[in-house]
Formats: C-alpha cells, structure tokens, sequence
C-alpha cells in the first residue's frame, strides 16, 4: 500500500501517527480503496493537502469511479467538486436546495443555492423542504 498510494515514509512500520497529513490521508485512502468498495464516501478528501497530495487523491476518487465504485463526495470546495462530480446536490441548514447533473447550464446558480436564496427542481428530483 506504501508503494501503490505513494505514502512517503522513513520506515515500513512507522506509527500512522508519526505521518504527514497528506500521507496519513493517502494511507487512509488505499486503505479503502484496496478493498475495492461499491460506495465510497469521502469528506472534505483533500482538506489541508498541499497541490501534488490534493491531485493525488482526486485521481484515486476518479479511478475508483471508473473502476464501477460509486464516490459520494462530501466537500465545500467547488473546485474538487466540479472536477469530480457529475451530479451536484447543495443542501442548505438541512434541506435540498438542488440537485443537478455537472453539465446543467444552471450550475452557475449553485452559489446562490449554497446561501439558501435560491432552490432549484432538477429532471425528475424533487428539491423541496
């Protein structure tokens, strides 16, 4: 696992603990990764990385998605979020404000949903409180 998610590390048997952030969060990541899971559900995945970790990890996501895994993605970065997601669903203090596919040309409305001034209904989901 060392070797397959890039962990850098003085020694084999090194406390996890005793990692960098970005390290730890690599080994966490082919932890559940190896596993080859059908859902994978990452929260806030590249918080605190620093550029080359933070590519790192959002190419993992990407191949676990490819590979057929499902990814839900928890992240207030709206970068990750549009390089990652093909649906986008913002909730807002609890509730649906939308939910829409990458591509919808609304999409530059997710700021406004973000701030709860604006709900949007997408094809076939029901967005309402």
């Amino acid at each position: 696992m060392i070797k397959d998610f890039q962990v850098v590390t003085p020694l084999i048997n090194i406390q996890t603990k005793n990692l960098s952030g970005g390290n730890i969060q690599k080994l966490i990541l082919g932890r559940e990764i190896s596993d080859k899971p059908d859902l994978l559900v990452a929260s806030h995945p590249t918080y605190g990385l620093d550029v080359g970790a933070t590519e790192y990890l959002r190419n993992q996501l990407l191949n676990r998605r490819t590979d057929g895994g499902a990814v839900l993605l928890v992240s207030e970065d709206l970068d990750e979020i549009f390089e990652l997601c093909d649906r986008i669903a913002v909730i807002f203090k609890g509730r649906f404000m939308g939910i829409l596919e990458a591509d919808d040309s609304r999409i530059e409305d997710i700021g406004l949903m973000m701030v709860g001034t604006k709900k949007i209904s997408g094809e076939g989901v029901d967005a309402s409180p």
